[in-house]
């Protein structure tokens, strides 16, 4: 009986349709793309999913203001994501929509299995509501910033259902002990448990002050709110809710999923709500939930306000897709935030494509072309083959196991790195073994010496490439088809080694695949940003957690540099008015870690805990604390304000501290009592 193939199912977040999708929509999904393409090749049965979110106030109101009708806003923002994946090649198996018959059915099936087993109940709530981003702001008062993203709050009041999300931490937090890989990085899991012990409130899961939404089962008044029906898509993809045998039976051999691929300013909703929901309606739990950091451009945060978002259409123009994701995975440093410019963009596009593998291509196969007659040679095991060749070999080797080691553990940038490695090595060795001078001895050694310099720089070509493909598909299919070679999404990872090269194999057409961009390739991108700015867009209020730009949040808590010490006290002066006061986020952390800046007398760089985060933060106080009587003492960080670096280091918050003496000595807040991270001070 032949063994049937494991599955594995990966999601993106689906992405909210209030504005049109950029390129940290593209990060998240080409991560997944290529850990998609790469499970194929390992023979896995894999389904890739991503979509878009399409209900809420947000929708209801973007829609409004743009004249025209929710279903129809929607439909025109989820087809422009559509058309950029399929622009993109990108190789998703379903694309799920929550406007759809499929999603709506099997979010009132979690509803009501929710309610039937006593998580749901009905009750009232006023408070302050931040409709950017969906969020009950329980702690605000009348006129406060949202704690998220420093917008004004609403006052609501209105009957809801509520989920007993008090009633799940315990469980929570002994579903995080049992299965310490579900969350990653540690850094996201290790903030998730600090949230949960913090305490939980139970969450509002319907409203009523709007429409647009799928209504709650037998009572149509009210609408189920965003999160509870955006985060139930990864199931009804599958099949989950549906009467239809062949659903059910997909959803019981997809379900649970094996990746739910995240930006960082989702983790919360995706490892504190999705998995209470789950818990409480007694469904498997996700394999893993992976979180990846911010997209930056040019040391600035991406977002509509500050008119620096940067489309993929962009690049896709200017130096194609494959350029664009692999700078993504070899610049960027998995699960940290990562900086995009175009000059940046340009330089590693011609160091590593152009001059690298585009380079090893084209001068292999022409070679090959010019003196064996576009055929791949026969290598010599006898007098042509030498120790250099063996080198070659030996490295491709341990680089297949060190590439497949790191990929796995999502380190991209660090397999690449070994990848190319391996292909510098293949440049080196041509250099050295000089086939052009070989070819020109017109004798039978060296004729088997070619031959073989020939053959060893083909053959690496090929794996180099097999690896490569998940990441640039599109210019690895070219290279295979240069060589030769069938399907290269059909080359068995599992079995790739050494000496599988098929000798006598007729080369294809040979053409260049990465030609040189030169500096109006930037000037281009930079004008075609520019009129894509000044072109008329739907409005739009904020991008959503839920669907948000996993790459890209939409105003998050801004942070701000550490102070140098002051002078001595003076009087107080310059009153300001509690509004004033309210401006300024106080928030409480516990210290990680701490040690000196070098090169710095005074600064020390802290890593500090605060409830929902994990702030980088530049300090003046090296001189008033040694580093280690720091960690783990609870300090007060103003936590809105703007980031600045410091000595190279970005400092992501402000530590909060007296100064007194002379030469304006600091002494930090602290508390008698255990005050939880992430407090705010009033």
């Amino acid at each position: 009986m032949t063994k049937q193939p494991e599955k594995f199912y990966i999601t993106t977040p689906i992405y909210y349709v209030n504005a049109r999708p950029h390129i940290g929509h593209t990060y998240t999904t080409v991560v997944c793309d290529a850990i998609a393409r790469r499970q194929r090749m390992l023979g896995h049965d894999t389904l890739f999913l991503t979509g878009t979110d399409e209900h809420g106030q947000k929708i209801e109101r973007s829609a409004a203001a743009a004249g025209k009708s929710p279903q129809q806003f929607t439909d025109e923002v989820s087809g422009e994501f559509r058309t950029l994946w399929d622009r993109m090649g990108i190789t998703y198996d379903k694309f799920i929509r929550t406007t759809s018959p499929e999603h709506k059915r099997g979010v009132q099936a979690m509803f009501t299995l929710l309610k039937e087993r006593g998580y749901i109940y009905k009750g009232s709530w006023v408070g302050q509501y931040c409709v950017s981003d969906e969020l009950y702001a329980d702690d605000n008062t009348p006129g406060t910033p949202c704690p998220v993203c420093g917008r004004i709050t609403e006052t609501v009041e209105e009957e809801n259902y509520f989920f007993k999300l008090s009633a799940m931490a315990e469980p929570l937090l002994k579903l995080y002990e049992e299965n310490p890989g579900l969350i990653y990085p540690e850094t996201r899991r290790n903030e998730v448990i600090a949230f949960v012990k913090s305490g939980l409130r139970d969450l509002s899961i319907s409203r009523t002050t709007f429409s647009w939404g799928i209504p709650v089962p037998d009572d149509p008044a009210h609408v189920i709110y965003v999160w509870l029906d955006a985060l139930c898509n990864y199931a009804t993809a599958v099949g989950f809710g549906s009467p239809d045998p062949k659903d059910q039976q997909r959803y019981e051999h997809y379900w649970p999923a094996d990746v739910h691929m995240i930006g960082k300013e989702i983790v919360r909703f995706h490892c504190v709500y999705w998995p209470a929901f789950l818990l409480a309606a007694g469904l498997p739990m996700p394999r893993q939930i992976v979180a990846h950091g911010w997209l930056l451009f040019e040391e600035s945060k991406m977002s509509k306000s500050r008119g620096n978002i940067v489309r993929s259409e962009t690049i896709l123009e200017v130096l194609g897709a494959d350029a664009l994701r692999y700078f993504l995975f070899r610049e960027i440093v998995f699960g940290q935030d990562g900086s995009f410019s175009f000059d940046a963009l340009v330089q590693r596009f011609n160091s590593d494509l152009a001059n690298g593998l585009g380079n090893l291509a084209s001068r292999t196969l022409s070679m090959i072309q010019r003196y064996f007659g576009g055929e791949v040679p026969y290598p010599s095991a006898t007098i042509a083959h030498t120790p250099a060749e063996a080198a070659i070999s030996k490295l491709a080797g341990e680089t297949i196991t060190e590439y497949n080691r790191l990929f796995e553990a999502y380190q991209f940038s660090r397999a690449l790195e070994a990848l190319w490695a391996l292909l510098s090595a293949v440049d080196k060795y041509i250099v050295e073994t000089q086939p052009w001078a070989v070819a020109e001895k017109d004798d039978r050694d060296s004729r088997s010496r070619l031959a073989t310099i020939l053959y060893t720089s083909a053959e690496a070509l090929r794996i180099i490439s097999a690896l490569a493909h998940p990441i640039i598909p599109d210019s690895t299919s070219k290279i295979f088809t240069q060589l030769g070679l069938s399907d290269i999404a059909k080359t068995d990872l599992n079995t790739l080694r050494w000496g599988q090269m098929n000798v006598g194999t007729r080369l294809g057409k040979i053409e260049g695949v990465f030609p040189r961009a030169d500096k109006s390739a930037i000037e281009r991108m930079q004008q075609m940003e520019e009129e894509r700015k000044n072109a008329a867009e739907p409005p739009a209020i904020a991008t959503t957690a839920a669907g948000a730009a996993t790459a890209v949040a939409t105003a998050p808590l801004p942070s701000a540099p550490a102070a140098a010490p002051t002078a001595a006290p003076a009087p107080v002066t310059n009153q300001i008015t509690i509004d004033d006061f309210l401006k300024v986020e106080l928030r409480v952390g516990t210290v990680l870690t701490a040690e000196k800046v070098e090169k710095a007398d005074k600064l020390l760089r802290m890593t500090v805990d605060i409830g929902t985060e994990v702030r980088q933060i530049v300090a003046g106080i090296a001189k008033s604390y040694a580093p280690e009587t720091l960690v783990g003492r609870k300090v007060v960080i103003v936590a809105n304000l703007a980031p600045r670096k410091l000595r190279g280091i970005e400092s992501q918050g402000m530590i909060v501290a007296a100064s007194f003496g002379e030469e304006g000595q600091p002494a930090l807040a602290s508390f008698l009592e255990e005050v939880p991270n992430g407090a705010r001070l009033k």
